[in-house]
């Protein structure tokens, strides 16, 4: 133990020369934007951006799901994100019967569960939000998976998202820490989400958060979690299961924080084995025969296979195979609750509040 620890103050020490660089190209940056050298674009209608100061794992798509959800009553909503990990470039909207590798999981993840919606991927946000109105003219609010960091962009409410138990003013730049720019990039936040948080969370709990937290006069702090529903078969989504204390599960995820999601089933089943995947991983065929293997180790008769919404998007590309070996292989479905606020206003009424406050 005490050598690993050694280890990993060495390792941090070496990285720090380089996280300074990385930090001070990043402030270049931004300081040219803040001196009107780069320019930021805004557009006629209200558009939210969703993103987080580190690197993976804080909930990013769920919390614009949550959105895209709750608006859509109300109006045409459209997303937009860069559709990580696809094989294909530039702007594209996302059509039901694309792949993971033309548009990316999440992005077909939110075209499969709102069809009716906008889903667009594209690198370059500003030039992407006027495709996306060229071919959804009816849309009146654009959400954007995955902006924080993109300046060009002016957006109506940028939304900061950070986890629970790995907040952003308790790290440090890459390749120290998880960083993707300085802890004061909190600042351009208009609202900042601490995510994954326990269901009992207390209101004391909260006040310490925030008060460690500090945020700048004006922000909004919200607390959210994770929902979980009844898993759907990946090969017909039209049945679902209830998960239960005699089964064995193997849990099979490429995402980049699984704890949360293992903490959950183990907490549901007799005993969980784990498969795990680097985030947004390619599944190749032998990826596959090692679960099937793994899935036939099981002694338990009474076994199934689990994996993330986000995961099953990308094991479509491999539906004959899994047809062919007739696999129980179920996906969970998570939502993000917003946990109770007893003082001021949700964060439902916070977001209608500043769309409905909105002046072109």
């Amino acid at each position: 133990m005490l050598l690993c620890l050694v280890r990993k103050a060495v390792l941090r020490f070496l990285a720090a020369p380089f996280a300074a660089l990385f930090g001070i190209g990043v402030e270049a940056r931004l300081l040219l934007y803040r001196l009107g050298v780069l320019k930021r674009s805004s557009f006629s209608i209200p558009t939210i951006a969703v993103g987080n100061l580190s690197v993976g794992g804080a909930g990013k798509t769920p919390h614009t799901e949550y959105l895209l959800r709750t608006l859509q009553e109300f109006f045409d909503v459209g997303t937009l994100s860069r559709g990580y990990g696809r094989k294909t470039s530039g702007f594209r909207y996302v059509q039901m019967g694309d792949s993971a590798r033309d548009v990316g999981d999440e992005p077909l993840q939110l075209k499969r569960k709102f069809p009716k919606a906008a889903v667009c991927v594209g690198e370059d946000r500003v030039f992407g939000i006027s495709s996306v109105l060229r071919h959804a003219p009816a849309t009146k609010t654009v959400i954007l998976d995955d902006a924080f960091q993109n300046l060009a962009l002016q957006p109506t409410v940028n939304l900061l998202l950070t986890e629970y138990d790995r907040p952003y003013w308790r790290d440090q730049l890459m390749p120290v820490g998880r960083l993707r720019e300085w802890r004061s990039g909190a600042d351009r936040a208009d609202a900042i989400i601490v995510t994954k948080c326990p269901e009992d969370l207390t209101q004391e709990e909260r006040a310490e958060i925030i008060a460690e937290m500090s945020p700048r006069a004006g922000q909004r702090v919200f607390f959210s979690r994770y929902g979980y529903a009844r898993p759907w078969l990946v090969l017909d989504p039209r049945y679902r299961t209830t998960l239960s204390t005699d089964w064995d599960v193997l849990l099979v995820s490429a995402i980049a924080r699984a704890d949360y999601l293992r903490s959950y089933v183990s907490g549901k089943v007799n005993k969980v084995h784990d498969l795990p995947f680097g985030d947004h991983h390619e599944f190749k065929k032998r990826d596959l025969g090692r679960m099937v293997k793994l899935f036939q180790d099981i002694e338990n008769p009474k076994k199934i296979i689990l994996t993330t919404e986000k995961d099953a998007m990308r094991l479509y590309a491999h539906d004959p195979y899994l047809r062919e070996q007739n696999l129980p292989l179920f996906a969970l479905p998570a939502a993000v609750e917003f946990l109770e606020e007893p003082f001021g206003k949700t964060f439902d009424d916070y977001i209608r509040h500043e769309l409905l406050a909105f002046r072109a």
